[in-house]
């Protein structure tokens, strides 16, 4: 199973509105544009793509696809293992990107890769994947690739 750690690109600045409501700003829409474009000629036919509720969120999303589904459960703070149910890691058939937010995304790439959910950060519009395989009866995690928008 793929699992693509997506952070939403960058957003506007936090008012006393909603969080949900935030947008992107031009610099993240350029940062979607290009990740999406990186991912478009990478990804399987058959994946598929979940975001959380935030407009952030779906903005970076709708940059690969218009077809995602939005899940509450990847709302800002909802916990790394509420996104791992979500993606149904590891025992998923598809490649899963999942566009999310920090703390929760960089949790999950420490609770995979290193066994303890830590605060590693993530960039925004960065993407992380994260391969799960069996090789000689045994489970592997693989970090595929980590990119940033500013490297591409």
């Amino acid at each position: 199973m793929d699992l693509i750690l997506w952070r939403h690109a960058d957003a506007e600045e936090r008012t006393n509105g909603d969080d949900l409501q935030r947008l992107l700003t031009p610099k993240g829409v350029k940062q979607a544009e290009k990740m999406a474009a990186w991912l478009r000629e990478r990804l399987p036919d058959d994946h598929i793509v979940l975001t959380s509720q935030a407009a952030r969120a779906q903005l970076t999303a709708r940059a690969l696809t218009s077809h995602y589904k939005v899940l509450p459960e990847l709302n800002p703070d909802s916990g790394f293992a509420n996104l791992l149910t979500a993606a149904d890691w590891p025992d998923g058939r598809q490649a899963v990107v999942i566009v999310g937010h920090q703390p929760t995304l960089g949790e999950v790439a420490s609770f995979l890769l290193a066994g303890d959910a830590s605060c590693w950060s993530i960039r925004k519009g960065a993407v992380w994947w994260i391969s799960h395989r069996i090789r000689d009866q045994a489970d592997q995690t693989v970090l595929k690739v980590a990119m940033s928008p500013e490297m591409l």
